[in-house]
């Protein structure tokens, strides 16, 4: 089974490969390759909201859609389905990493060559065939001559001295978050790669309403 493959299915749920990288000892998953799973856009909420999950008034409408799809991908590979929900938890953040398609940016967050700090994953495959990895990337924060992330944040939430999650939700609960709230968090949407890549918004307001509860 080659990634060409996999990627042809994927794009048939308006997902893409976002990264692929071979299992390490400490995943105890055995010897293979995983195939990181995330989001092509544009088109992806378009196309994820109007299925069966976010139709039958159910919870967790995203994770089971994942689920659903990401399982049936890897069954049709003869592969194992993976993802960042749910028990066991899964080091997605090591392999995203370990793929060389993403990195941390200045502030923390994972960039992601294509994605941009907009980068999310919705599962991984693992195949059981060492495949041949593509070529290693380099972060685009290495070319990014101001670094805009580093201070939009409207309360210096996210900055070079870490995550300050309190100041963040509080400013949620704020009027004037309520702009970060339906539109998305503007430090996510500043980087030049994001903006390349371009979101929903409606999807960006389901995840911020996911996240600030």
């Amino acid at each position: 089974m080659t990634l060409a493959a996999v990627a042809e299915l994927a794009r048939a749920h308006r997902l893409d490969v976002f990264g692929v990288c071979h299992t390490e000892a400490e995943d105890k998953l055995g010897t293979g390759t995983l195939v990181l799973l995330g989001p092509a856009e544009p088109g992806f909420w378009q196309h994820v909201s109007a299925t069966d999950e976010f139709q039958d008034g159910g919870a967790n409408a995203l994770d089971r859609w994942s689920t659903r799809v990401v399982g049936t991908i890897a069954q049709d590979v003869g592969g194992q389905a993976l993802f960042p929900f749910g028990e066991p938890s899964r080091p997605f953040i090591g392999w995203a990493l370990r793929s060389k398609r993403a990195w941390l940016s200045p502030v923390g967050l994972l960039v992601h060559d294509r994605a941009g700090l907009l980068v999310s994953y919705r599962g991984a495959v693992l195949l059981d065939a060492v495949l041949e990895l593509p070529e290693a990337r380099e972060s685009p924060c290495n070319s990014c001559s101001n670094q805009p992330c580093r201070t939009v944040c409207p309360v210096g939430a996210l900055g070079t001295a870490g995550y300050d999650l309190a100041a963040c939700h509080g400013y949620l609960d704020t009027d004037a978050g309520q702009v970060c709230l339906s539109g998305g968090c503007r430090v996510r949407h500043i980087c030049p790669v994001s903006q390349t890549y371009p979101r929903s918004p409606q999807q960006s307001a389901f995840h911020m309403a996911a996240f600030h509860g």
